[in-house]
């Protein structure tokens, strides 16, 4: 099984200065690189303390010069609020500052103030989502782009550097919904799926994803799905009970507001259901190492986990992850 870190640069409170918040994940990156991590996946996101991290392509130029062997992912760029040009050269100068080492995950958002802010109007996110991927996909590998679609057009552009990995970095598709994620299999995409649904809610989505891939004429064969999903982990079961409640509270409280009024685009958990008591009881996996440790090989068997991307909720947990529970995996 494959191990990854899903990692957020979150400000909960604004309690430490800002800048630690950076340090303490690159020193978290340099300790994956030692003990066997495949890759840490850098979220983006803006205008929330959530996490501060509205450049994943510069954090990970900061990740590369920290590692050796480390794969740098993105999780994801965001690509509705980029000019798909520069996001193109933005990614591929990581991939040759880094050594070949990109993982290019891209997603569209959810954040409404995300869309506000940028001028993006959500009922276009999904059509330049697209748009942008097959533009960056084709600057990566057109000597000159020509291309004309429903918000860009473009006539003999040479972008430049392309990728050290040829033909472009491995790519990623975030999906969450059946409509994204009939979208990304019928182009044969593979897909990173979300931390915030239930294992077995998981289970579904990725049968789903495996027989709309199939009848689009793709094999799963050979596949890296990356499945993240929010850890809490200490020695006593109790204490990692308290540390999984604080992290629920804070992603509802981040995603909802602290009155529970949607601040995302879509559903967010099914109606009647108190959202924090969902993440306690379906999604995150929480408890002593021999226990999550548990938890991670009954996914295996149950839903086909071969790649788990782990978003540790505590530095504890991150530390325990990495010195009890990987060496169980690997």
């Amino acid at each position: 099984m494959k191990l990854g870190v899903l990692q957020f640069f979150s400000w909960p409170e604004r309690r430490v200065d800002l800048a630690t918040v950076y340090a303490r994940a690159l020193e978290r990156i340099e300790i994956m690189d030692r003990t066997g991590c495949d890759a840490v996946w850098l979220a983006e996101h803006h205008f929330s303390g959530f996490s501060v991290c509205p450049s994943v392509h510069m954090v990970g130029t900061l990740a590369a010069a920290r590692t050796q062997r480390l794969r740098i992912g993105t999780a994801v760029s965001l690509a509705p609020f980029y000019h798909p040009l520069r996001l193109a050269e933005e990614v591929a100068l990581l991939d040759v500052l880094s050594g070949g080492r990109v993982n290019w995950g891209a997603g569209r958002g959810f954040a409404r103030v995300e869309f506000t802010a940028f001028g993006v109007p959500p009922e276009e996110s999904t059509s330049r989502f697209r748009e942008t991927v097959e533009i960056v996909l084709r600057a990566w590998t057109d000597e000159k782009l020509k291309f004309i679609g429903q918000h860009f057009h473009f006539e003999d552009v040479e972008v430049l550097p392309k990728p050290a990995q040829q033909p472009h970095p491995p790519v990623w598709m975030a999906a969450s919904s059946e409509g994204a994620i009939d979208w990304a299999a019928g182009r044969g995409f593979s897909i990173l799926m979300d931390p915030h649904s239930s294992g077995s809610e998981i289970g579904v989505k990725r049968r789903h994803y495996a027989e709309k891939l199939a009848a689009s004429g793709f094999s799963e064969v050979g596949r890296d799905i990356p499945i993240a999903r929010l850890v809490a982990i200490a020695d006593d079961a109790g204490k990692a009970v308290d540390v999984a409640r604080s992290g629920a509270e804070w992603i509802v409280n981040s995603y909802l507001g602290a009155r529970h009024r949607p601040v995302i685009q879509g559903s967010f958990t099914p109606a009647g259901i108190d959202p924090i008591q969902r993440y306690l009881d379906e999604v995150i996996l929480h408890g002593t190492p021999d226990k999550v440790g548990d938890e991670i090989l009954r996914l295996r068997e149950e839903i086909g986990l071969d790649y788990l991307l782990c978003a540790p909720l505590s530095h504890q947990s991150f530390m325990l992850l990495t010195e009890k529970v990987l060496p169980r995996l690997s």
